[in-house]
């Protein structure tokens, strides 16, 4: 196959034309849908690359107000865990780190969680699912079922995050993430962020359709570039007040 950047470009087109078919994504607008409803906010995780999908889901322009993301530097930034933590080369893999985050995060009951995880093996994201669940949330997984299907478990109890999530959205990333092979092995092209913020944006955009069917205006946020979006979306946060997390 031949390394460029058109062979790539049409690698990635060929996965998006296929994305908006999947009828999970209705499945998961259906459950954003019911915790806005209820009054719930969208919790959103991601860690590594996966953090920036969950900064496609919260608090982004054009997309829904009641959303939070959490991440791995919240044991630092909420909590008391020191600086040199984050620099673990195996934070994401120990799970009980995932306790300490769910601990710190301003949940509610009504709350949906969409955890983003391209392998859906590490600890961090199983015991968070796992917790999840055992709390009574709907959970949504955007992975690659390829990759995760392909690698074994890497949390005590030997499932991964398919194995818990209410919807499975996937990304259509091949195992290992790039789809581009090189010569010698290995390859180039990763594909898995641009596909799962499609698929976010795609649920997003399903469930603000649901609230205007249902008679609703949907909470959505301006830029904050353009006038008067500052003062719009301060008016709809506080709504939210104590309940959602902006920042780095």
């Amino acid at each position: 196959m031949t390394i460029s950047r058109e062979r790539y470009a049409d690698q990635v087109a060929r996965l998006v034309q296929a994305i908006p078919g999947d009828p999970e994504i209705s499945r998961a607008a259906d459950l954003f849908t019911k915790s806005l409803t209820a009054g719930g906010v969208i919790q959103a995780f991601g860690s590594g690359h996966s953090e920036a999908v969950a900064m496609e889901i919260a608090g982004r322009a054009g997309g829904l107000v009641p959303t939070n993301r959490l991440a791995l530097r919240d044991i630092v930034r909420y909590g008391d865990a020191p600086r040199s933590e984050l620099d673990r080369y195996d934070l994401e893999r120990d799970p009980a780190i995932a306790r300490t985050i769910l601990g710190l995060a301003p949940v509610q009951p009504h709350d949906l969680f969409v955890i983003i995880s391209n392998s859906g093996v590490n600890g961090v994201v199983v015991e968070l699912a796992t917790l999840v669940k055992e709390r009574g949330h709907d959970l949504i997984a955007i992975t690659s079922r390829a990759h995760g299907d392909a690698v074994a478990a890497r949390h005590p109890s030997g499932r991964k995050l398919t194995d818990l999530a209410d919807v499975v959205l996937d990304n259509l990333a091949p195992y290992g993430d790039a789809v581009l092979p090189l010569p010698d092995g290995g390859a180039v092209g990763a594909v898995s962020t641009i596909t799962s913020a499609l698929l976010a944006q795609l649920v997003v955009t399903q469930t603000v359709r649901n609230l205007l069917e249902a008679g609703e205006v949907p909470p959505v946020y301006l830029s904050a570039n353009v006038p008067e979006g500052d003062a719009h979306n301060l008016r709809l946060e506080a709504r939210y007040a104590g309940r959602i997390r902006r920042g780095a």
